[in-house]
């Protein structure tokens, strides 16, 4: 039953009497792709034990089992803090796969217009949208971005997310989106959560240019300066992201970006598919992404395509929600065998950061099940990132970010819908406990 590294003299923390450990998987898994979500790995107690999680002074996982066997493990060790679990569930901390956090100002007027019937692509032409937070983060200072940057971060911390990605993209100049990357690095060496950085240059075409334009000052002048910025470790880029959709980024311009960041040594994670079908899971696949987010409008063929060559779906319920768009077909995709993931895509034009809500839009619109919910925003999250080696499950090994649920259940943290901060008693992150509501 127990699963437990070597022996330590000293523990960073122990929770014992947990009702219920979420692993999420149990043999190393990476990824879970279709039917292999409909499962998650879960330790149960039984009438007279409870279980037990103990990290390491690392901030590891070092052992997972009842009570009484990880007494006895820990039986000449000490342990800095103890945590009584009784009557609750502990399950790994959330990943959110996909955010524009970086920002400042905000676009509640636009959001009066959809519901007067204005499309995203209405307020874009009308000058809203991505160009209205362009012209904002311009005139802000970095200091105005990273306050703004850093409660967001603490606010989805709070929640339960404990990894996330952040994208630039509101600068669509070099040194504008120079400045947000070095407010994201900033966050990365000072801010509790953890964040994956994604370059999204290519996310708007800025105004008075064309796209072919701006697809050359991406790849011949911000793509080689970013390159050079992260050799000289001023800045840290994991993944490289264009908005490929019609009126922005066509299909064969989005194809030479994403080839260029890849060469830069950035994983390709981009937006795809959203509005209109533009052959990106098929992109994806020919190019060896790692993700591909949105994908509302993919074909039967991109699906098949994104299955066979393992990229992530990455899906955004908020989106769909708020644009009033037909959701992704995730039952379609995870039917032919594809991984998928969830995100928040926090940004001015859908302002959701929690992922627990996320997980329920998910399920109801997108007819997901709670445990593909759950495994889509823990270990296939951190997938599409290429961080589920150490991020996405309770399993020896990994980083001890956990969540400790106010409920016997997991199952609470979806089904209680807006109220994660009831359900939620703990965020734990490395083992050390960050946030208690």
């Amino acid at each position: 039953m127990s699963q437990e590294s070597e022996a330590s003299s000293k523990y960073l923390l122990r929770l014992r009497n947990a009702a219920q450990v979420v692993m999420v998987c149990s043999n190393k898994e990476r990824v879970l792709r279709g039917t292999e979500m409909q499962t998650v790995a879960v330790l149960d107690s039984d009438s007279s034990r409870g279980l037990s999680v103990a990290v390491d002074m690392e901030g590891v996982i070092a052992a997972i089992g009842f009570d009484d066997e990880i007494d006895v493990l820990l039986a000449r060790s000490a342990v800095d803090r103890e945590i009584d679990a009784t009557g609750m569930s502990v399950v790994p901390g959330l990943v959110d796969a996909h955010t524009h956090p970086v920002w400042v100002g905000d676009r509640v007027h636009e959001f009066a217009m959809k519901l007067s019937g204005a499309t995203y692509m209405d307020v874009h032409a009308m000058g809203g949208g991505i160009h209205f937070t362009v012209n904002q983060v311009h005139q802000a200072t970095f200091e105005q971005l990273y306050d703004s940057l850093a409660h967001r971060l603490t606010l989805m911390l709070q929640g339960g997310t404990t990894l996330v990605e952040a994208k630039s993209g509101y600068g669509l100049n070099l040194d504008n989106e120079a400045k947000m990357l070095r407010v994201i690095e900033r966050a990365r060496e000072e801010h509790s959560i953890s964040v994956s950085t994604t370059y999204c240059g290519a996310h708007a075409v800025p105004k008075g240019g064309t796209a072919a334009e701006a697809a050359q000052n991406v790849i011949d002048v911000q793509i080689p300066a970013l390159r050079d910025l992260c050799s000289s470790g001023s800045l840290h880029i994991d993944n490289i992201d264009v908005f490929c959709e019609k009126g922005v980024f066509d299909t064969d311009t989005s194809r030479r970006i994403l080839k260029a960041g890849k060469e830069a040594g950035w994983n390709i994670n981009f937006h795809g598919d959203e509005l209109n079908p533009m052959n990106s899971g098929e992109l994806a696949a020919d190019l060896g992404a790692c993700a591909v987010s949105h994908l509302e409008r993919v074909s039967s063929a991109g699906i098949e395509a994104m299955a066979a060559a393992e990229v992530v779906g990455v899906l955004l319920p908020t989106t769909a929600y708020i644009l009033r768009l037909n959701p992704p077909p995730a039952r379609k995709m995870m039917d032919a065998g594809m991984a998928i993931a969830l995100g928040s895509d926090f940004n001015p034009n859908a302002y959701c950061m929690s992922m627990p809500m996320v997980m329920h839009l998910a399920c109801v619109h997108m007819h997901m099940t709670m445990p593909e919910a759950l495994i889509a925003s823990t270990l296939n999250a951190a997938a599409s990132l290429g961080l589920s080696d150490r991020f996405g499950s309770i399993e020896i090994g990994k980083q001890a970010d956990m969540l400790l649920l106010n409920a016997p259940k997991w199952e609470h943290l979806i089904y209680q819908f807006g109220c994660q901060r009831d359900v939620i008693k703990h965020v734990i992150k490395g083992g050390k406990v960050l946030h208690t509501n």
